[in-house]
């Protein structure tokens, strides 16, 4: 089977394609259920320092053990209805059970890790290069969908996904050793340093914690030099479309605007073409020697 995959490129792709509509139906349930933990656990460790009653509030359910199910009713999901994509149209977008309306987030997350999975073995072929990569894809997927919605970057995925850039470039795979190390502490104190002069200058937190630990995985993984295109393409891609939600919105300026995505979508766009891209702009602009 491997080799018929690697004989035939559009198979092995499309295959790719097929997989990351599996793992972004289990991706959503991640960016639904963690969130929902994190903060029942925060507030377990609050109450046990305050001595505090723990409470009846109940446990969200786990993110493997529970099945899915709808947020309002109840209602289990059939296997049948957990299809990627065909279940939500063939439901017309409602639930099974009472109706109610099932967000765009579920086939959407669906379709972009279908097409950035496929993205991936199409840049990188069949091999440790490309399992590593939909590790990455997924982890930056599940990030980005978590801060779109709660504005939080969980440290069990930011975490680890420095670790294993760190071990990867032990190896030698992607970037060499020095480059993981260096790109991991400037795209740490980068954001770092922008986060305290914003602070002291305004007096107002201008981005969060999770924001530097996410810059610092990305520098793991795609080196030191591609710290500086990883912040000016998600500085422009985030003020583009930060000032269209908040246009379409009419929210106030103040409203944080989650900055994870945006570093997700740039650093994902340098560790595939980033050689490519800065080739090109050098070529483009006479830089090129």
């Amino acid at each position: 089977m491997l080799d018929t995959l690697i004989a035939i490129p559009a198979l092995a792709i499309t295959s790719a394609g097929l997989l990351g509509l599996l793992v972004g139906s289990f991706l959503n349930v991640v960016i639904l259920r963690l969130p929902a933990r994190m903060e029942w656990q925060w507030k377990r460790e609050c109450r046990d320092a305050l001595e505090l009653p723990l409470g009846e509030e109940p446990e969200p359910p786990g993110i493997v053990l529970r099945g899915s199910h709808c947020l309002k009713c109840g209602f289990t999901l059939k296997p049948w209805h957990n299809v990627p994509l065909l279940s939500w149209l063939a439901l017309r977008g409602r639930c099974a059970g009472c109706g109610t309306a099932i967000s765009l987030q579920y086939p959407l997350v669906e379709l972009l890790t279908g097409l950035a999975f496929a993205a991936v073995v199409w840049q990188f072929g069949l091999g440790w290069e490309a399992l590593v990569g939909l590790v990455f894809t997924g982890l930056l997927i599940a990030m980005s969908g978590i801060d779109a919605r709660t504005t939080l970057l969980p440290d069990s995925l930011t975490l680890p996904l420095l670790w294993i850039g760190l071990l990867l470039s032990t190896q030698g795979l992607f970037v060499s050793m020095d480059q993981a190390i260096y790109g991991a502490v400037v795209g740490y104190l980068s954001l770092w340093t922008v986060y305290w002069g914003f602070k002291l200058l305004t007096g107002k937190e201008g981005m969060g914690y999770g924001d530097f630990k996410l810059l610092a995985a990305l520098g793991a993984w795609c080196g030191l030099s591609g710290i500086l295109p990883i912040v000016l393409m998600s500085a422009v891609v985030g003020a583009v479309f930060g000032s269209i939600w908040l246009a379409i919105h009419g929210r106030d300026k103040a409203t944080p605007i989650p900055f994870g995505p945006y570093l997700a979508a740039a650093g994902w766009i340098q560790f595939l073409w980033g050689e490519q891209i800065i080739g090109a702009y050098l070529s483009y602009s006479g830089l090129a020697s």
